[in-house]
């Protein structure tokens, strides 16, 4: 291969490499418009040794129950979750109380015809519709999503960079949602949807369908932390996490057991180089 057909290609792997980085560092100019980044939120399941809050998480469930169930579902969630390690971990008592809470339609029966129990840990979370129609005509043509991947669905960062050094954001981008809720500026404060909210952190926004859900003392916690929005904002976003990667602590675990097993092989395979290659070099 001649000098000069190296050095063209050579310049062209290099001209590639600057267009994908300048494309990585520009893209939270293309997604910014019109849509704020998520708030920087400071989580403790964050970082190769991070895990989640059991307290935290109980408090989040608390926030979704009295909070969200009344219009999203969760469709991907059973209750034993709950009580599952790595999870909330409730009782196992309260877990099976959690679910008798809820009506199941179950059956048929020998009759042939569908009836309600008490719900069972073995049951998934119930969705607060009957079907998506009945959710369109309850929010004003809005479906609501299904929470149980939205963490890892909605990113807060963007940028391929910045989501390679500090995750996709997406609990920073509920929790985000969830407290961004603000007047419009007077320039846009009669173009918005009727029954829409302005919501500048909203990533179809920054009108949003749903009213602010959340206000100071609306849920009371049975560990007596204050319920202001910003700590139930956090709580739920930190539950929703969980439900998204419910064996982030066990994957975090095995991968740091890898890399300690790859560490030990490297050094034993450096080792063995060094003994080879020394008994060569005698003769």
């Amino acid at each position: 291969m001649s000098h000069k057909l190296m050095t063209m290609r050579a310049r062209s792997l290099l001209t590639a490499i600057a267009v994908g980085l300048g494309l990585a560092l520009a893209a939270p100019a293309f997604a910014a418009e019109g849509q704020r980044e998520a708030k920087n939120v400071s989580f403790s399941f964050e970082g190769p040794f991070g895990t989640f809050d059991r307290a935290q998480l109980q408090r989040g469930y608390q926030v979704y129950k009295e909070v969200c169930a009344a219009c999203h579902s969760m469709n991907l969630l059973y209750f034993r979750n709950l009580g599952e390690p790595g999870g909330p971990e409730f009782p196992e008592a309260q877990v099976k109380a959690i679910a008798a809470g809820y009506q199941i339609q179950a059956g048929p029966n020998e009759d042939g015809d569908m009836f309600e129990r008490p719900g069972l840990p073995s049951d998934r979370f119930p969705d607060p519709y009957p079907n998506p129609q009945a959710a369109r005509a309850a929010n004003g043509g809005a479906l609501p999503p299904d929470l149980s991947l939205i963490t890892k669905a909605r990113p807060g960062w963007y940028g391929t960079l910045t989501q390679l050094f500090h995750g996709i954001g997406g609990p920073e981008y509920v929790y985000s949602v969830l407290t961004g809720y603000e007047d419009p500026p007077p320039e846009i404060a009669g173009s918005g949807p009727p029954g829409g909210s302005y919501n500048p952190y909203f990533a179809a926004g920054p009108w949003i369908g749903m009213p602010k859900p959340l206000n100071d003392g609306q849920v009371t916690y049975q560990d007596g932390t204050e319920a202001t929005v910003e700590q139930m904002a956090r709580d739920v976003s930190a539950f929703l996490a969980w439900a998204a990667e419910p064996k982030m602590e066990q994957r975090k675990e095995l991968g740091f057991q890898v890399l300690i097993y790859i560490a030990i092989l490297s050094v034993l395979l450096y080792l063995t180089k060094q003994r080879i290659w020394s008994r060569i070099g005698q003769h």
